[in-house]
C-alpha cells in the first residue's frame, strides 16, 4: 500500500472519528491534531469567523506552548495573509508566507514559519472558519497532496462540526424543556400548598426545600422583607439556627437584588458577599444564586442558593433562569397567603373595635344613666332624711358614686373614644394625653396633621391605629418603664405620617413572646395600615417610633 492509500485510509478513518464526536470543542482539538498528523505540519490553527464572516472570532493554535502563545500576545483578527482565506475561501499554498503581497509579518517573540497551507471550511454552503498548517517538518513546503488531504479534512470538519452544532443544540433545548417541566410542577406544588396549607410558614417550607431541588443547592433560604431589614422566614438543607435572622436591607447583597429587582450569581460567597454567610447558619458556601421575589412590582424577599451539587460548584445562567421563575410563584405564593392571614386579622381587629363599640354604648346608656339615677335618688332621699346618722353615710354612698362614674367614663375612652368618631384624632390624642397626665405623668405633645376643618385627613382606619399605638405606647410608660416623663410626636409631612412616643425610664422587654402588654398588637395594627413599626428600649428609655404612607 502506497502512501497515497494510506493517507486515504487515514482521512477515512479520521472522518468516522470525527463525525461521532458530539463535543464541540473536542472536534476541534482532534482536527488540528489530524491536520498536523496527516500533512506533517509542524503548528495547526483554525480560525473561527464572526458572525459577519469579516474577521476572526476565536483561534485555536496546535503546536506552540502555552508560554510561547502568550509572549506572541493577542489573537489573530484576520488581516494580512490569513485576511485573503476570509474574503476568498479557497485554499491557498505558498512556499514562504512571508514573502505573500498581503503579508504584515510576525509579531515579535513568533517563531520562525515559511511554509503555508490555509484551506476553508464551509459548512452548509457558507464559511465558517478556516485551517492553517505552516512549517512541513519534512520539507520546505506543502505539496498538492498535503492540500487535497487537508480539504478533505475540512469538509469532514464541516460535517463533524455541523453534527456536533446540532447536538449541543437539541441537548440544550432538551435540557431547557427538562427544567421548564421541573419549574411547573415546583409551581404546582405550590399552588397546591396554597389550597391546602393555612399556614404560611409551611408554604415557605415547601418553597425551600423545592427550590433547592430544582437548582440542586447544598442550601436555599427565603428571606422577606420586614421594613428596612430582610428576616430568614424558612431554610432547607446546610443551615443552623437560621430562622429569625436579619439583615439590613441597605448595606447587604441580598437587599441589592431586592432593590434592584436583578439576581446576581456569586462565585466566592466568603469574599464577594457584603454580609458573611455564617451570619444566616450557612456555614461553609462556597458560591451563590440570590433572585428577587416581587409580586405586582413590589419586592417580597429574596431565594438564596448556596453551593450548586455535591462540590458546590458555581451556579450557571440556566439554574439562575430557573430559579428566577420560580421565585415568581414563591413570591405570588407569599403574597395571597399574606393577603389572606391580612384579611383575616383585619376581620378580627374589626371585629373588636365593633365589640368595645358596643361595650361602650351598653356602659353609656345602661350603667351610667342607672348610676346617674341612683345618685339623684340617694341625694332626694338624704334631703328627707331625719336621722341624723344618715348624712354621712349617704354622703360617702353619693362619693363613691361619683367616683365609679369617673372610672367607668375612663373605660369608656379607653375602650371606644367618642372624640375620636366625633371630633376625629386631633382631639381624641389631646383627651387622651390629658388624661394620663392627670395621672401623674408628664407629657410633652407634639401633633401637627393636615386637617380639612375640624377633622384631620387620614382614613378612619388610619386614624384608630395612630390613636390606639399612642394609647398603648402611654400606657406601656405607666406600667413598665419606671418614667414619669414621656413625649409624644404625631406628625404628617410630605405624604407621611410619623408617630414617636419616647421616654426615659429603664426599658422593658419588647420582644413579642415576652411582651405582655399590647406589643404584638401594635405590631398588627401598623403591618395592616401599611406602615413600618420600630421599637427600641434599654436603661435609657424605650422609643416606640412608627411612620406610614399617609397621600
Amino acid at each position: 500500500m502506497n502512501e497515497q492509500d494510506l493517507t486515504l485510509r487515514r482521512l477515512i478513518d479520521v472522518g468516522r472519528a470525527l463525525v461521532s464526536e458530539l463535543d464541540p470543542e473536542a472536534v476541534l482539538t482532534r482536527i488540528l491534531s489530524e491536520a498536523r498528523e496527516i500533512t506533517g505540519a509542524r503548528y495547526a490553527a483554525l480560525g473561527v469567523l464572526n458572525a459577519r464572516r469579516d474577521a476572526l472570532e476565536r483561534f485555536i493554535t496546535s503546536g506552540l506552548d502555552e508560554q510561547t502563545v502568550r509572549a506572541i500576545g493577542p489573537a489573530p483578527r484576520g488581516r494580512g495573509v490569513l485576511g485573503v482565506l476570509i474574503r476568498e475561501p479557497r485554499p491557498l499554498r505558498l512556499p514562504d508566507v512571508g514573502s505573500h503581497l498581503h503579508s504584515f509579518g510576525f509579531p515579535e517573540n513568533h517563531p520562525p514559519m515559511r511554509g503555508f497551507l490555509g484551506v476553508p471550511i464551509i459548512i452548509r454552503g457558507q464559511a465558517w472558519g478556516n485551517l492553517y498548517l505552516c512549517e512541513k517538518t519534512d520539507t520546505d513546503e506543502f505539496s498538492p497532496e498535503d492540500e487535497d488531504a487537508a480539504t478533505v479534512l475540512a469538509q469532514w470538519a464541516a460535517t463533524a462540526i455541523s453534527n456536533a452544532r446540532l447536538y449541543e443544540t437539541s441537548e440544550s433545548k432538551r435540557l431547557e424543556a427538562e427544567r421548564a417541566v421541573r419549574a411547573l410542577q415546583a409551581a404546582q406544588d405550590i399552588a397546591d400548598a396554597i389550597g391546602s396549607v393555612d399556614d404560611l410558614r409551611e408554604i415557605l417550607e415547601v418553597i425551600v426545600r423545592r427550590g433547592r431541588s430544582l437548582v440542586d443547592a447544598q442550601s436555599v433560604l427565603i428571606l422577606l422583607r420586614e421594613g428596612e431589614e430582610l428576616v430568614v422566614a424558612a431554610s432547607a438543607g446546610h443551615v443552623h439556627e437560621a430562622l429569625g435572622r436579619r439583615i439590613p436591607l441597605h448595606g447587604s447583597t441580598s437587599g441589592q437584588v431586592l432593590m434592584r429587582g436583578q439576581a446576581q450569581r456569586v462565585s466566592d460567597a466568603a469574599a464577594d458577599l457584603a454580609i458573611s454567610p455564617t451570619h444566616l447558619g450557612v456555614t461553609s458556601a462556597n458560591a451563590a444564586l440570590l433572585v428577587p421575589m416581587f409580586h405586582r412590582g413590589a419586592g417580597v424577599g429574596v431565594l438564596a442558593a448556596f453551593d450548586r451539587g455535591a462540590d458546590g460548584d458555581s451556579f450557571q445562567l440556566a439554574d439562575e433562569q430557573v430559579l428566577r421563575a420560580f421565585a415568581a410563584s414563591a413570591a405570588n405564593a407569599v403574597a395571597i397567603k399574606r393577603s389572606v392571614e391580612a384579611d383575616r386579622l383585619r376581620a378580627a381587629i374589626e371585629a373588636a373595635e365593633a365589640e368595645r363599640s358596643r361595650w361602650a354604648r351598653e356602659l353609656h346608656d345602661q350603667t351610667l344613666q342607672t348610676l346617674g339615677g341612683l345618685r339623684v335618688m340617694i341625694s332626694s332621699a338624704l334631703r328627707r332624711a331625719d336621722a341624723e346618722g344618715l348624712e354621712p353615710v349617704m354622703r360617702q354612698a353619693i362619693a363613691d358614686i361619683e367616683l365609679e362614674t369617673a372610672n367607668l367614663r375612663g373605660i369608656i375612652a379607653d375602650l371606644r373614644p367618642s372624640a375620636l368618631d366625633d371630633l376625629g384624632l386631633v382631639p381624641a390624642l389631646h383627651a387622651l394625653i390629658e388624661r394620663r397626665r392627670g395621672e401623674g405623668l408628664e407629657i410633652a405633645a407634639e401633633i401637627e396633621l393636615a386637617e380639612d376643618g375640624a377633622r384631620s385627613k387620614l382614613q378612619a382606619t388610619l386614624e384608630t391605629t395612630v390613636y390606639r399605638l399612642v394609647q398603648e405606647s402611654l400606657t406601656n410608660v405607666v406600667k413598665h418603664s419606671d418614667s414619669h416623663r414621656c413625649k409624644v410626636q404625631v406628625t404628617h409631612t410630605d405624604g407621611e405620617l410619623r408617630v414617636c412616643v419616647s421616654d426615659e425610664g429603664s426599658g422593658y422587654d419588647t420582644s413579642a413572646q415576652t411582651a405582655g402588654f399590647g406589643i404584638a398588637g401594635m405590631r398588627e395594627r401598623v403591618y395592616l395600615a401599611g406602615g413600618d413599626l420600630r421599637i427600641r428600649s434599654g436603661p435609657g428609655g424605650t422609643l416606640v417610633e412608627a411612620s406610614f404612607p399617609a397621600l
